[in-house]
């Protein structure tokens, strides 16, 4: 997995998502990567917008491929794996 470009993303990301949530890479292997979204978001009509937002980012500005394996909703948020495509 290309860790740089993730971890660079991802604080793309928190900066302009910042007053609703808050994410960070939880683990990762070469086929993809899991990643914490905790925060004040709304968890009813945009939920999984989000994590859709994070895809579309990787791909547009790092050219990352993915695709969401799993989303596993907690309390405070959600763990998303992401699976990495060529």
């Amino acid at each position: 997995m290309r860790e740089a470009p993730v971890a660079e993303a991802l604080a793309e990301f928190n900066r302009l998502h910042n007053r609703e949530l808050e994410c960070a890479l939880i683990s990762a292997d070469e086929e993809g990567f899991t990643v914490r979204f905790t925060g004040t978001f709304c968890t009813t009509c945009g939920f999984h917008d989000y994590f859709d937002d994070l895809q579309i980012l990787l791909e547009d500005q790092h050219r990352l491929v993915t695709a969401i394996e799993e989303i596993d909703e907690t309390a405070g948020g959600a763990h998303v794996r992401y699976v990495l495509h060529a």
